[in-house]
């Protein structure tokens, strides 16, 4: 596998000792990560390599081993096995991967959120303050969908924002985040939200090439109010019209945990003919997505394409399965910032799109203590792709 570095200007002292910590049940997107970190700085000329600032720079691996035993109760330890005094350290958590299990009294328990929340935790008291800077990669915020109090109820999510900058994280990153209001729990500290429209695209245009991108052939979809601003960044930077669909739900009743939705009434122009563009950040059950899909297909929409950072999945893929055959959709795309079953992986409907490099660009630029503003916002980026594309280049 060769892989071409984007030439980035990073002549600043690092701010430490590199340190990637994949926590359990992140271990593949911590691997394809520290391939492109070990591949760069072995490349990357610099005149400074030899000084004390830059002791450690070019290392084999950057992965530091980690592990968290259990006892027979279903308790557990966080241990650390290599040193991590002095270095700026990057922990990598997926809060959604289910695959993994543990012994409970002789049974088997499947890891919740918490369990890996949980797991987290301990490494960072593992750490022992030792470590110079800790940042928290987490691309699915733990607790995020509870992220506002519309009764009495508990705030989960700015609770354990705090609980992560009182043990002494200094920076949280998160891709997507379902409200990134969020961060108010934690104003004096780093936060950020990071929106993979630039793998979308790619993604999208690599598989699909009879894809006209303009106002006449292509639309961006909201499936809800909250989405908004994701489908407002796609049509702008495509130049193609959105639309939005709202959910009337029904109040007098809470099934699983939510009021139900009674129908999807849509707000915007005419779809018929168009491809679809439906930006959501997650796929839970996918209930939500497929039935906006239907609607738009009952307006006479052409091909539609799901684009979600997060695909759970928690119903099953059958009801995909399913849709795809009657024509419903065309392509699902999701990343590979949370756990993807082999079935999922196996699908002719599903798109994956890899956002460990981009992942390796941003921990390589802050070790660096240098700005990530050109990677937050990837219009130019876009711009590029959408560009070769319409010449027919190969992506």
């Amino acid at each position: 596998m060769f892989v071409k570095e984007e030439k980035r200007n990073l002549e600043t002292i690092p701010v430490g000792a590199l340190g990637v910590i994949p926590v359990e049940g992140c271990r593949p997107l911590g691997e394809k990560i520290d391939y492109y970190l070990v591949k760069w700085r072995t490349e990357r000329e610099n005149e400074h390599k030899d000084s004390l600032a830059f002791s450690g720079y070019q290392r084999d691996t950057y992965l530091l081993e980690t592990k968290v035993p259990r006892f027979g109760s279903g308790e557990a330890k966080g241990v650390i096995i290599n040193t991590v005094r002095g270095h700026d350290v990057y922990i990598l958590v997926d809060v959604c991967n289910h695959s993994l299990t543990y012994s409970l009294c002789g049974k088997t328990n499947h890891m919740s959120p918490d369990d890996h929340f949980q797991n987290l935790k301990r490494i960072i008291a593992a750490i022992g303050g030792k470590a110079r800077r800790i940042t928290v990669i987490m691309p699915f915020l733990y607790e995020s969908r509870q992220h506002k109090r519309s009764t009495r109820e508990s705030l989960d999510c700015a609770i354990s924002l705090q609980e992560l900058i009182n043990m002494g994280v200094d920076n949280i990153i998160t891709f997507d985040a379902h409200d990134p209001r969020v961060q108010n729990a934690i104003p004096l500290n780093g936060f950020e939200t990071i929106m993979p429209h630039y793998q979308f695209i790619k993604g999208l245009l690599r598989n699909v090439p009879d894809l006209k991108i303009d106002s006449n052939n292509l639309m961006a979809i909201s499936p809800d109010e909250g989405g908004m601003s994701r489908a407002i960044y796609i049509a702008n930077v495509l130049g193609i019209d959105m639309g939005m669909f709202y959910k009337r739900r029904d109040y007098t009743r809470i099934v699983d945990g939510r009021n139900p939705i009674v129908a999807h009434e849509f707000l915007g122009s005419s779809v018929e003919g168009k491809d679809m563009i439906i930006m959501d950040d997650m796929i839970s059950s996918g209930d939500s997505v497929l039935e906006v899909a239907a609607a738009l297909k009952e307006r006479k929409a052409r091909k539609i394409f799901i684009c979600s950072t997060f695909g759970l999945f928690t119903a099953g893929l059958e009801r995909f399965d399913q849709a795809f055959k009657d024509g419903l959709i065309d392509r699902v795309l999701t990343t590979n910032l949370i756990y993807q079953t082999p079935e999922l992986l196996e699908r002719e409907w599903y798109i994956s799109c890899d956002l460990s490099k981009y992942i390796a660009y941003i921990i390589d630029a802050l070790n660096h203590d240098s700005s990530i503003s050109d990677l937050i916002n990837p219009n130019e980026k876009i711009q590029n792709i959408v560009s070769q594309y319409k010449k027919g280049e190969k992506l």
